[in-house]
């Protein structure tokens, strides 16, 4: 499968590729070399160190990257250095759903202050109705008197958390 191809191949699903801790960049890096489509959100976290403070990027979610690819064509993917595995669920691949991306996307692309947040499984849906995350769903969280989204990628049963404003929210109702 040629690079140009594959950089056409929007229809393509995105899969979650489990790779070395700490190697996310490189990995995605190598990646859009051979022309995937990489998708490694990122936040700005402050390191403690014995004379300072600095700031890095660091993914949002630790050793893992978001990929698009054709499963049956994954051969280049995996032999790719850093490259553990495709994330699967009994052994098939799983893709992960195009609005779970795109909702994590436009988090990172809001610039809010965004961090990794343990995945959560029970509360209440709700819709972002006003600010620059319209449109996303997720389940709101209080924090250090905050409230924050819990945006989660299910499959990987991550999740990252924004904070938000609480007028923007509206619940959704329960199905």
């Amino acid at each position: 499968m040629s690079a140009e191809r594959i950089l056409n191949d929007r229809h393509l699903p995105w899969f979650a590729l489990r790779v070395r801790s700490r190697a996310e960049r490189l990995v995605g890096t190598a990646l859009s070399g051979k022309g995937y489509e990489v998708f490694l959100p990122s936040y700005t976290e402050c390191r403690r160190y014995s004379s300072c403070v600095k700031k890095i990027d660091a993914a949002l979610f630790p050793g893992y990257l978001f990929c698009r690819l054709d499963v049956n064509h994954r051969l280049p993917v995996l032999s790719t250095r850093g490259v553990e595995h495709i994330v699967s669920c009994g052994g098939v691949s799983q893709p992960i759903d195009e609005y779970e991306i795109a909702a994590i996307r436009t988090v990172v692309e809001s610039q809010l202050p965004a961090l990794p947040w343990p995945y959560l499984r029970v509360g209440n849906p709700v819709r972002i109705e006003f600010g620059p995350l319209v449109g996303l769903e997720g389940q709101v969280v209080f924090e250090k008197s905050r409230e924050r989204l819990v945006l989660s990628v299910h499959l990987l049963q991550r999740s990252v958390s924004v904070e938000i404003e609480r007028s923007w929210v509206r619940p959704l109702a329960p199905q």
